[in-house]
């Protein structure tokens, strides 16, 4: 890009950031309100500082490069010196910059989403067609195991022993999903061969297991049980799966930077992804531990709930913070 259509094209974005950094600068009375900015200032300062970055990478003027420079330790000063609430941050993370950052790297979501739900399916499929294919993916023992948890006559679905109470399971389901998540995301770091190998691996397996217990006869008592936290579970794999191919692509090209400070750069990009899927990741642990494992509720009520949290989390992630969206 030449750098008459670069500045054109970003040229709001610096003198909004400008303009706020004026602003934070002046007598406190003369002040804007911080509740306005706290959501957008640091969204508008990682820009600026990729900007930067890049106007450096591509060696555009060197006014340019200044002015740019001056923006970003201004904004630097303000947004590390200005206590902004933790809440309102927090809050409008949630409602605007992480949906945003997922639809931002659709690309990168769109591989991910491939190979994690590209093999799900096909083993789903092809076990139905032929059972014994679930031994290529599983050994007899977790095949015998995944049945014990799922048997219809258990008083608690999706556990090997029942006497294990919801909040030891949530504490578990935290860990277990936790570590599937940055499995995922750091295997980005070899060149994307990690996060590719776990996400088509955590596919594989899900789908072999759903393939084998609807084959068995256990279908619905599958089914009911993971149909309300597979929304939250699934995609934040393969937000995870997302943010670790954009450390594969730092590492792969790199441009003219260094590979090590490509990849730092990709890992900022990243945060968003990684901060929003962990709380996805906390979220399908709590309805895993106190609603999915239930046997209370009758399936088609469970059903519902399932398809409704699917409507609601893909809504979020599509339709949330698009109000003068950058």
């Amino acid at each position: 890009m030449k750098q008459d259509a670069f500045e054109a094209k970003y040229a709001d974005d610096w003198t909004r950031l400008a303009e706020w950094t004026d602003a934070l600068s002046r007598p406190r009375k003369a002040r804007v309100d911080i509740e306005t900015i706290a959501g957008e200032f640091p969204a508008l300062y990682r820009r600026v500082c990729h900007h930067l970055a890049l106007a450096r990478a591509r060696r555009y003027s060197g006014d340019l490069q200044s002015h740019l420079n001056r923006l970003a330790l201004a904004g630097h000063q303000h947004l590390y010196r200005t206590r902004l609430p933790v809440f309102s941050a927090i809050l409008r993370f949630f409602a605007r910059d992480f949906p945003r950052a997922v639809r931002r790297h659709w690309r990168y979501m769109a591989v991910a989403a491939g190979l994690l739900f590209g093999p799900l399916l096909t083993l789903i499929v092809a076990i139905h067609m032929q059972p014994a294919l679930v031994y290529s993916v599983l050994d007899a023992r977790s095949v015998a195991s995944m049945e014990a948890m799922y048997d219809p006559a258990n008083q608690v679905l999706g556990r090997e022993r029942e006497s294990d109470t919801d909040l030891a399971m949530f504490g578990y389901y935290i860990f277990n999903n936790v570590g599937i998540g940055f499995r995922t995301f750091a295997g980005g770091l070899l060149f994307g061969i990690g996060s590719i190998f776990f996400l088509s691996f955590n596919g594989a397996v899900i789908g072999a297991v759903a393939g084998h217990l609807t084959q068995v006869g256990y279908g619905e008592t599958f089914w009911q049980f993971v149909a309300a936290h597979s929304s939250f579970e699934l995609i934040a794999i393969a937000i995870f799966g997302a943010a670790g191919l954009m450390l594969g692509m730092g590492a792969l090209s790199p441009g003219r930077r260094k590979r090590w400070h490509a990849i730092q750069g990709q890992a900022r990009a990243a945060l968003p992804l990684v901060y929003g899927g962990t709380a996805f990741l906390v979220v399908a642990a709590f309805v895993e531990a106190f609603w999915s494992s239930s046997t209370w509720p009758p399936v088609t009520t469970k059903y519902a709930v399932g398809l409704l949290l699917w409507l609601l989390v893909l809504i979020y992630l599509l339709a949330f913070g698009r109000n003068d969206e950058a």
